[in-house]
């Protein structure tokens, strides 16, 4: 018998990916299959969670896209000759000073792509998938698997790897910097590693083993820049190939995760708002899927698995009801109980306003330890907040070196981003650790639209509530001028990707607080955008912007605030935009028209001012490819750092000494 229980639920956030968008193909048989397995499974008891800031390990996606760097000099990893070995009693921290201190400066790279499973490490080195003992990782003493060159792709790097359980198999998604395709190959594991198989436009993906000892592939397949299918693989003497769910709803993507302790595979079906989850068991991969809630608006949940005991992290504040199956039944973790309860990884709330140190090392930011490290140098970061229109207080992370003096004096730049629910990325880049050595103040609005203080947090900042995002920018640059931190002849903003559309919107209203701007693949033309349906991702990101076709009010919100809508004769800041060729997330035909629009604007106003108006520069740069965002591109970056320090009127002799330190040209 079906058992129903209130549940009080309260606040979660967490990270997924916003790539595609999924069909339903069939209806599954789920509560027959629960009742049928219930003696199997043997789930004692399963709990729903009050752990606020939760953040599963998932690839962010919506209109951001990761990027990885690597070497690809040689087909095969190239290992230094005459390296001295390291001291075996060498502490952690000095040998990531002494690996440092001896690489070549030149090769400095970021790799993010790493796997442990077993007692081995797997991952890229040079133009190659590689793994080696865990007790060996640091020793270049690794076993090629499988050189990317195969592929025949132009500088492809590793983006995601999956190790089958018994390590008979490893997965590794591969792509390229100027494409989102990517590849899907299986490698065989054995004395002659073989690629035995390969799947294009594959998007999440996972193993696990059946009944049989078995090692089962399941993925999902992405085409459009929409993710639906999701199919399931076996290779070796018995190959098998199938695909076995289809969402029928365009609005909805599907995604894969496989539970913390291996147990079930999850089917995730999501849209900004909502979602669905269904559970295959690790055990009996071959049988149909258990819908553990049907996709109810508004409710966002996630399952993870411990000892037999399911959590459901959920996002709904008010008393709900949830059907589960009857294996699923059990206890209710008590809302009030304390959070450290909760076995999942929690994130730290945004700390009171205090000076920390911090430094930068390895591609991280470490605390400081009290170890002397000659070769990073500290900066200092301090937690403030700024109180916008409504009153409402938006945190600011701003990062200073240590010994700087007369802050109102120093370059500001600023970063922003406030949509889809997701945090500002801070993490650590080679041009902000040379902007800062320089001298130059970093801070990082946490507005509302992002994900920082949880859903509500994202929820206040969208749809018909977009202008609050705004708003918090504003009096974010203003709280910072106000308490020291530059002024505006000398504040810059960046953004990329949807941070562009606050970006564009406060040069419309306020450009007398910047004095120049970088933007990235931004998305400037939101109404035009939203309107036109045979674009990729605009069904699926209805619940962000809102549907200006059917629904009037949100076609004359988006108006108020759309950056391209809303040009006009006026002074604006100097303007260098990066945009990509093939871009599939944000075409490059609306970038070019607001480019245009905003020069025919600021020719209007020199008219207008009359002769002696310096007006601002307006470039507009396009790259070649398909991708959406090239983080490490170094022509953009360079790019990017110039165009800076001509419009604040800034030496850049040393800036640009620094990063040959750490990039390739």
């Amino acid at each position: 018998m079906q058992q129903k229980t209130k549940l009080f639920l309260q606040a979660l956030k967490y990270s997924i990916p916003h790539l595609g968008k999924c069909m339903q193909k069939q209806h599954l048989n789920h509560y027959n299959f629960a009742d049928h397995y219930y003696n199997r499974i043997k789930l004692k008891k399963y709990h729903l969670t009050k752990c606020l800031q939760n953040k599963p390990k998932i690839s962010e996606l919506a209109r951001n896209i990761p990027s990885r760097s690597f070497s690809c000099k040689d087909l095969q990893p190239v290992k230094q000759e005459n390296e001295k070995p390291l001291p075996e009693n060498m502490d952690a921290f000095e040998k990531v000073r002494t690996k440092l201190e001896t690489q070549p400066q030149e090769e400095y790279e970021i790799i993010n792509v790493e796997v442990k499973h077993g007692g081995f490490v797997y991952y890229q080195e040079g133009c190659c998938l590689v793994r080696s003992k865990d007790e060996e990782a640091d020793n270049d003493n690794y076993e090629v698997l499988f050189n990317l060159e195969e592929l025949k792709l132009d500088q492809p790097f590793i983006d995601c790897i999956r190790v089958a359980p018994d390590e008979k198999y490893v997965a590794a998604k591969i792509r390229t910097e100027d494409s989102e395709a990517s590849t899907c190959v299986i490698i065989k594991l054995s004395d002659q590693p073989v690629m035995e198989a390969s799947f294009p436009n594959v998007s999440s993906f996972e193993w696990v083993k059946d009944e049989e000892d078995e090692d089962v592939l399941f993925y999902t397949f992405q085409r459009n820049l929409r993710c639906h299918d999701v199919y399931r693989a076996t290779f070796g003497d018995n190959k098998r190939n199938e695909r076995f769910y289809t969402e029928k709803d365009p609005s909805y993507f599907v995604f894969l995760y496989l539970t913390k302790d291996s147990r079930f595979l999850t089917i995730n079906i999501m849209n900004k708002t909502t979602s669905e989850v269904w559970l295959i068991d690790g055990l009996s991969p071959w049988d149909p899927p258990v819908l553990i809630q049907k996709r109810i608006h508004g409710v966002l949940y996630y399952i993870e698995h411990r000892d037999d005991e399911l959590y459901i992290l959920t996002n709904v504040g008010e008393p709900t009801e949830f059907k589960l199956p009857p294996w699923a039944c059990g206890f209710i973790m008590d809302t009030n109980s304390d959070p450290k309860n909760c076995p999942f990884q929690l994130c730290s709330p945004i700390r009171p306003p205090k000076y920390y140190t911090y430094k930068f090392a390895e591609g991280k930011l470490f605390e400081e330890t009290g170890h002397e490290d000659p070769i990073t140098k500290t900066s200092r970061v301090l937690r403030l907040e700024a109180k916008s229109k409504d009153g409402k207080l938006v945190p600011m992370t701003v990062f200073h070196k240590t010994d700087s003096e007369d802050l109102q004096k120093k370059p500001l730049l600023i970063h922003v981003y406030g949509a889809y629910g997701m945090d500002l990325k801070m993490n650590f880049r080679p041009e902000r650790r040379v902007l800062v050595d320089d001298g130059w103040i970093l801070a990082y609005c946490h507005v509302r639209g992002g994900g920082e203080l949880g859903l509500q947090w994202h929820a206040d900042g969208r749809l018909t509530k977009k202008l609050n995002g705004l708003a918090d920018l504003e009096a974010c640059i203003k709280t910072l001028h106000g308490q020291g931190f530059s002024q505006p002849s000398l504040t810059t903003l960046t953004a990329f990707s949807a941070g562009g559309v606050l970006a564009g919107a406060l040069c419309n209203c306020n450009p007398e607080l910047l004095r120049a701007v970088t933007l990235e693949a931004p998305f400037l033309d939101v109404l035009n955008t939203m309107m036109d349906t045979t674009l990729p991702l605009t069904l699926e990101e209805l619940e962000e912007w809102g549907n200006p076709s059917s629904d009037e009010k949100h076609k004359n919100y988006i108006k108020r605030y759309c950056p391209y809508q809303n040009i006009k004769p006026q002074h604006y800041p100097s303007v260098h935009i990066t945009a990509y060729e093939n871009d599939e997330r944000v075409p490059l035909k609306g970038i070019v028209s607001y480019t245009e629009k905003l020069k025919e604007a600021i020719s209007e106003h020199a008219k207008d001012t009359g002769e002696g108006y310096q007006a601002p520069n307006i470039i507009l740069d396009i790259q070649p490819g398909g991708n959406h965002v090239i983080e490490d591109s170094h022509k953009k970056i360079t790019a990017q750092i110039k165009f800076l320090y001509e419009e604040l009127g800034l030496d850049s002799t040393s800036v640009f000494e620094d990063l040959k330190k750490y990039l390739k040209f």
